[in-house]
Parts: C-alpha cells; sequence; structure tokens
C-alpha cells in the first residue's frame, strides 16, 4: 500500500512540476503574453511548481518528484533502498503525462504548433548541448548539470535534519530550484532531473532523445556528490527521518 501511495504522490508532483516548468516554457512562448517566457518567468515557473508540490504531496512521499533527488537521498540513508523503484516509476509516469499534456495544449495555439520547428530545432523545451542547438557546449552542460544537482540534493537534505523548520521546506527547496535555472537555462535549458528531461524528449524526438543519456547520467553523478558533502558536514544524531516511512 505504501508503494502505491508513494508512486501515486510522486506522479502527481512530477505532473505538477512538469506544468509549471517545461508549461510555461512552452506555452507562454507560443503567443506575446510576457513577450514570450522570459527566463525569469521559466525559473519562477520551476520554482512555484516544486514548492507547490513539496506541501502538496510531502507529506506523503517526501517530494522528490526528480529519480536523482531518490538516489540522493538513498546514498545519504534517507531512504530505503527498496522504495527506489517506487519513486522513480511514479515520477516517469508524472513526466511523461505532464509532458503529454504540455504538447496536447500547446498544439491549440494560433497557428498550430510542433514540437521540432521547421528549422529542426527543438521547440518544446528539451535540454540539449552545443551551438548547433543554441546552447553551450558539452563541457559547460557537464559542469552545470553535476554541480547544481549537487546543490539541489545539499538542500533537499539539508531539510531533512531536526533544527529545519518543516514549514520552510517549500520556500528553501522552491527558490533553490529558481536559482539553478536561472543560472542553467541558457547552457542546456536546466535537466538536473532525468524525469524532467525525458518527459520533453519522448515528444521532442530528434536530437532530444540522442542527447538523453547525459540528462540522465550527470544528474546522477551530481546526486552523489552532493549526498556526499553532506554527510561530510553532517552530523548523524541531527539527522530526521525522511518521510518515505
Amino acid at each position: 500500500m505504501k508503494d502505491g501511495k508513494i508512486v501515486g504522490a510522486e506522479a502527481l508532483g512530477t505532473f505538477i512540476l512538469m506544468l509549471g516548468g517545461p508549461g510555461t516554457a512552452v506555452l507562454a512562448n507560443q503567443t506575446d503574453w510576457l513577450g514570450g517566457a522570459t527566463g525569469l518567468a521559466i525559473a519562477l515557473g520551476f520554482g512555484f511548481a516544486l514548492l507547490i508540490a513539496a506541501y502538496a504531496i510531502g507529506p506523503i512521499s517526501g517530494c522528490h518528484i526528480n529519480p536523482a533527488v531518490t538516489i540522493g537521498l538513498v546514498a545519504a540513508k534517507k531512504v530505503d533502498p527498496a522504495r527506489v523503484p517506487a519513486y522513480i516509476l511514479g515520477q516517469l509516469i508524472g513526466a511523461v503525462v505532464g509532458g503529454g499534456i504540455v504538447l496536447l495544449i500547446a498544439r491549440g495555439a494560433p497557428g498550430g504548433f510542433s514540437p521540432v520547428a521547421d528549422n529542426g530545432i527543438n521547440n518544446f523545451a528539451a535540454n540539449l548541448w552545443t551551438a548547433e542547438f543554441g546552447f553551450f557546449d558539452f563541457g559547460s552542460m557537464a559542469i552545470v548539470e553535476v554541480l547544481l544537482t549537487a546543490l539541489l540534493v545539499f538542500v533537499v537534505l539539508s531539510t531533512t535534519i531536526k533544527k529545519f523548520a518543516p514549514g520552510a521546506i517549500g520556500l528553501a527547496v522552491g527558490i533553490t530550484l529558481t536559482v539553478i535555472h536561472l543560472i542553467s537555462i541558457p547552457v542546456d535549458n536546466t535537466s538536473v532531473n532525468p524525469a524532467r528531461s525525458l518527459g520533453m524528449a519522448v515528444y521532442a524526438q530528434g536530437a532530444a532523445l540522442e542527447q538523453l543519456w547525459a540528462f540522465i547520467i550527470l544528474p546522477i553523478i551530481g546526486a552523489i556528490i552532493g549526498a556526499g558533502v553532506w554527510m561530510l558536514l553532517n552530523d548523524e544524531s541531527d539527522d530526521a527521518v525522511f518521510a518515505n516511512d
């Protein structure tokens, strides 16, 4: 029963993230609203979506909504490894369904919509690298994905200690994700979340699918690094049990 609740909560939370983040990037750009979605608007879309999800499903599953966060929490011994399949299954379902709903809505835009523009360039908020697609090179992308995922996991773990005010968890992680997007949207459209990347790539196809491997592997590496740094700096006696029991 617990695994079923985790799957459902994580699917719902990831769905909220997909609508608030990639949804803002894709849908606002189909009209003149905000002159198209600015980087700040997109970053806030991701941050507010995570904040909302944290308060909505945090008490049920802990609101990972990100396979890298789940793996980081397992590495820090905050989550039972046996729960990982339930977490990741829910996240992948929520991401793919969320991406599909964004595409369904976008197709009703004035003039229609395709996730791939006429010139072959991604038009669906997918994660990519290289100048061919308007982004930075592989090295820059790898640095931001590893370091910024490490930062995200470090902050998430910091919210699990007894001294951290529970009511501030959503704000802490939401603001962190906003800052992460402000830094890295120009670099690679910001992943730090393999589920988010998959949820758009399956519809964008082409290069988004070809380069997806990097946005799965690099955030996981970053998550493990973030968990390692957190464990070095924190006393186990101060830890609180994460909400996954």
